[in-house]
């Protein structure tokens, strides 16, 4: 198996070389491509004064998806890794993602989070399917799988992961967990400074937005879709209402909130029916590989 190792990385430099000296150490034989952009911090010089990166491509804009399709295009190996650029893959990590990939279609593993790290893989069941939920922090696929996604839907900016772990479940392709598929940090629980793309983006709008995008888009506006947004949005108006009572929060706050997850959901959803439309097969991404525009301004090729 020939496996790709897609970093995608913004204003990391430092972080990203640990994260690029770890996978040198211990997967010295994957293809590494780094897509950056647009970092401000050195990130290009450093990469490029490099012999472990096999491709360094340059974008324009700073949406995770653009760069994990980015990176995508590029990769050449039959498996592709999505790593992000303050995660050190530990000893173990490549032997658990090839083990991985041999009994299913995309493979996950440990990343750090604020609390205790999981045991196991966030699972739901909506609809008629059984999801299991994946970190696009640390994930591995066969590229068969990534070929029936066609890659991430670049209209999200947050929970780009959650949807394709949807997407996945809808064509019966699994996910399987590896706990040898570690990648720790060494900053800390947080991970780093950017949130981990698993729908956990906090600011209402885009939170809601890009919830009810990915569920209507996946399933149409069934009773079922309309409920977990009811309960998404009225769990978020207690939670708010409980911090007004307690004094710790403002009534504008709580106000322009409530309008923030109106409008969202409202958007996405509207957004998720014109998506659906457009994409009636099972792939479910009107924005993803095949049809996106070139975001690339530089890529530099060191393969032979």
């Amino acid at each position: 198996m020939d496996l790709s190792v897609v970093v995608p990385t913004l204003n990391g430099r430092d972080r990203l070389a640990a994260s690029l000296d770890a996978l040198a150490e211990h997967a010295p034989d994957a293809e590494v491509v780094v897509v950056n952009g647009p970092s401000a911090d050195g990130t290009t010089g450093m990469v490029r004064g490099r012999d472990d990166v096999d491709v360094l491509v340059e974008v324009s804009t700073r949406t995770l998806n653009v760069a994990r399709n980015a990176g995508l295009a590029t990769a050449a190996g039959d498996a592709v890794a999505l790593l992000r650029y303050d995660l050190l893959v530990e000893p173990s990590w490549t032997e658990a993602v090839r083990a991985g990939l041999r009994e299913a279609a995309a493979v996950t593993g440990p990343t750090p989070r604020a609390g205790d790290p999981p045991d196991g893989p966030e699972r739901t069941r909506l609809v008629d399917r059984a999801v299991t939920y994946f970190d696009g922090a640390n994930v591995a696929f066969r590229t068969d799988a990534l070929d029936a996604l066609d890659g991430f839907d670049e209209y999200l900016e947050t929970g780009g992961a959650r949807d394709a772990a949807h997407r996945l479940a809808g064509m019966g392709y699994e996910v399987a967990w590896q706990e040898g598929m570690r990648a720790g940090s060494e900053y800390g629980s947080d991970g780093g400074a950017e949130p981990h793309d698993g729908g956990n983006d906090q600011r209402p709008y885009w939170k809601y937005r890009a919830l009810a995008y990915r569920l209507v888009k996946n399933y149409g506006l069934r009773p079922t879709v309309v409920r977990r947004l009811a309960s998404h949005a009225v769990s978020e108006g207690l939670d708010a209402a409980g911090e007004l009572l307690r004094g710790d929060g403002r009534l504008t706050g709580f106000i322009g909130g409530g309008r923030d997850v109106a409008t969202g959901t409202a958007t996405g959803a509207s957004d998720g029916l014109v998506a659906r439309a457009r994409d009636r097969s099972s792939t479910r991404n009107p924005h993803g590989l095949s049809t996106r525009a070139d975001r690339a301004v530089a890529c530099y090729d060191w393969r032979s």
